[in-house]
């Protein structure tokens, strides 16, 4: 029998999921525009003001743990409305020609590495691939500006590029603002990719070309559910700690074929991960000692070449069913 002290603590429990500053329960995905809302890219400091800042910052006073029942199931319901938000976006999408791209945080937008992976993604998106990352900065943000810019010359990427050098690393005062003036300058509404950030790493600004954002609170969800979903592969581009976490989740799930098929799991920069961190070579020999089975790898400097694997992966599975 309900007591009225149990009536109370769910009344109570009420107030609070309305009084959070979001939505527990979205019906859509964010678009940079809804995240970044209340940003004016002349006005550097309304990023302080924005939605996205909002959210972070009563997600750091109530603790990257929640330290009540009503936050975390406050966080536990925006999570589950966003989870089944991208399984209807995923549902308007061929999951074989879903492809995530992997990397360093902190690639600078001048660094050539971020131009490469920019004309990678431009590419696959013009051949139909749906591109994905974790929905940050750097190689993150590189793969979104690729599909944002996607249709688009070459000189106007790198016209794009030039008005980004103004703040090459995200800790740049003028990252955000440089960002929504490459946004204005070339609009779009014909190409999609998914980011999938989270507030767990609010410090880092989620990708602002990006045009359907999956924010997570919680970062386990969100790093299993991009590795899960690239159906198509995964590239993986130079990065350190959290770059290696995900490249031996996926070859875990691609060992176990967990999600019913083995995907590719591409390296670029051959001198990065053969001598850098020498993660290909262990896995070939992880492979020969038959401690790894079906994983589907192969490593490439040439972005022509990353694209030839990935179409010959697409192009054999569509003629095996």
């Amino acid at each position: 029998m309900i007591t009225a002290l149990d009536y109370n603590e769910i009344e109570h429990i009420g107030r609070y999921l309305e009084e959070v500053p979001f939505d527990v329960s979205r019906r859509t995905l964010y678009s940079p525009f809804e995240l970044y809302e209340g940003f004016n890219p002349e006005q550097n400091e309304t990023k302080e003001k924005c939605y996205d800042s909002i959210v972070y910052q009563h997600y750091l006073a109530n603790g990257k743990h929640a330290t009540s029942a009503q936050e975390a199931l406050a966080r536990s319901l925006h999570d589950q409305s966003i989870m089944v938000a991208l399984d209807h976006f995923m549902a308007e999408h061929n999951p074989k020609l879903n492809v995530g791209i992997m990397g360093g945080h902190s690639l600078l937008r001048t660094d050539e590495t971020y131009r490469q992976i920019v004309l990678l993604s431009k590419q696959l998106t013009e051949l139909g691939f749906l591109m994905l990352s974790g929905g940050g900065p750097g190689a993150m943000e590189a793969t979104h500006l690729g599909a944002w810019l996607a249709g688009r010359s070459e000189e106007e990427v790198d016209d794009a590029l030039r008005m980004l050098s103004v703040a090459p690393s995200f800790k740049d005062e003028l990252w955000m603002a440089s960002a929504f003036r490459v946004l204005n300058k070339y609009p779009q509404t014909k190409y999609v990719s998914l980011g999938i950030p989270t507030w767990l790493y609010g410090h880092e600004p989620s990708s602002v070309f990006a045009s359907h954002i999956a924010k997570l609170f919680e970062n386990s969800i969100r790093e299993d559910g991009l590795l899960t979903i690239a159906y198509g592969g995964i590239v993986y581009t130079p990065g350190s700690a959290g770059t290696m976490q995900e490249i031996f989740q996926d070859a875990n799930q691609n060992h176990y074929i967990s999600c019913e098929i083995s995907s590719p799991m591409v390296f670029m920069n051959k001198q990065f991960w053969t001598e850098e961190m020498p993660i290909y070579p262990l896995f070939q020999k992880l492979m020969a000692a038959g401690k790894y089975k079906n994983l589907l790898l192969s490593i490439y400097d040439n972005t022509d070449d990353i694209i030839a694997e990935l179409v010959r992966f697409r192009d054999a599975e569509a003629n095996s069913k």
